[in-house]
Formats: C-alpha cells, structure tokens, sequence
C-alpha cells in the first residue's frame, strides 16, 4: 500500500489546498481533510477519526498541518498513527495566542468569564470555554515533526516557536522576512525547498533518521 499524505489546512484554507504538495510526493496519495469543526476538541476527533479511517488503507501517513490546522492535529491524538508531520507556521501556544488578542482588544479574564464569548474589532470571537479547555489540556505531542516559521510571523513570536522546538525535539526552520501566511512565489518556493529538503526523515528503530 502507498503512503498518505494528508493535508489540514488553516484557517480560511480548504482541502484543495492540499493538491499543491502532489508535486513533492509523487509517490503517496496525497489528499486534504475538510474539517466541519472549528473548535480543538471537535475538530481533534474529526481528524482523528480520519486518520483511523486511512490508516487500514496505507502503509504510513505523513501529515501536512497549516497554522491552526497543526494546533488542531496535535489535540487530535495522533501519536502511533501518524508517522512524520510537517507544520507550516503552527500555533503551537493558543494560550498565549488568546491572552495576546485579548489585550488587543482591551479584555480582561474576569469580562471573559463573565461574559463567556465576546466579539472583537478584528473579528475573532474571545471564549471563556475555548481558553478553559485550552489550559486544561496542554499539548503532548511525539510525533517527529518538522517546523517552518515566518520570521515576521505575527501570531507566534520566535522565541514561542524556538521554546516549542526545543521542548517537543522538532526540526525548526525559519524564513527570513516570512509571513505567517506562506503565499507570495518567494514563499512558496521557499516551502517547497524546505520540503525537498526535509521530505525523507523517517523513523528508523525509534530515532529520527535523515537521509
């Protein structure tokens, strides 16, 4: 059976995103996954569910996560079924994430309590539920992964990303004057080197091995 790859895309994304990664494994299915759900704990047991499904078809699946896209696979517990990831510019602290749009919007902790949901100016929804679940569930993730970050990334700051790195032994990789939205040629086609060059670490006896 070939591998999977499959693709999770980020926010404002869809599946046929995915589609431009068939270039860069020829040899595996490559497809993305249309989550319906937009909250960690719904959209982690929809991938989950996914992946439980594919993995009678494949031999391995390698995972492709886009932003929000990785913070929801890594609360989907994929370790043991999934074989290798790569993120592109992941939120991999929504805590933070969350407290820093709060202070953009001048919210405190007791107002979101109290309130439970409160809209914003730039058009994120602040959720008393979603922070609660967050810092009651703090991410374990064993999968050997991959990093690629913007250095002008404005959701996650290098050293949130650096500490991420660190603690979860994942390959880092930063791209001078990056976005946090890899879009621009120049972008891409540093993706896709990054890709190239990254696309063969495998697990070998439990060690990551790169050839």
């Amino acid at each position: 059976m070939p591998d999977l790859v499959l693709y999770i895309h980020g926010k404002g994304g869809n599946a046929e995103e995915s589609q431009h990664y068939e270039a860069l494994f020829p040899h595996c299915e490559v497809m993305g996954l249309d989550y319906q759900t937009f909250t960690p704990w719904e959209t982690g047991r929809e991938i989950a569910k996914a992946v439980e499904n594919f993995k009678g078809y494949y031999d391995n699946i390698i995972l492709i996560a886009n932003s929000i896209g990785a913070f929801f696979s890594m609360n989907a517990e994929l370790e043991g079924l999934v074989k290798q990831a790569y993120f592109i510019s992941p939120i991999v602290n929504m805590d933070k994430l969350i407290s820093d749009m709060m202070t953009w919007a001048n919210v405190t902790e007791d107002e979101l309590r109290e309130q439970e949901i409160i809209h914003t100016d730039f058009g994120e929804d602040l959720s008393w539920k979603y922070l609660s679940y967050v810092r009651s569930h703090p991410i374990k993730w064993t999968v050997p992964t991959k990093i690629l970050y913007g250095e002008n990334d404005k959701l996650t700051s290098l050293e949130t990303i650096k500490d991420f790195a660190d603690t979860h032994d994942a390959g880092l990789t930063v791209m001078p004057e990056g976005e946090h939205w890899f879009h621009t040629d120049a972008q891409m086609n540093f993706l896709d080197s990054w890709l190239e060059n990254n696309i063969h670490f495998r697990i070998n006896r439990g060690y990551i091995t790169e050839t």
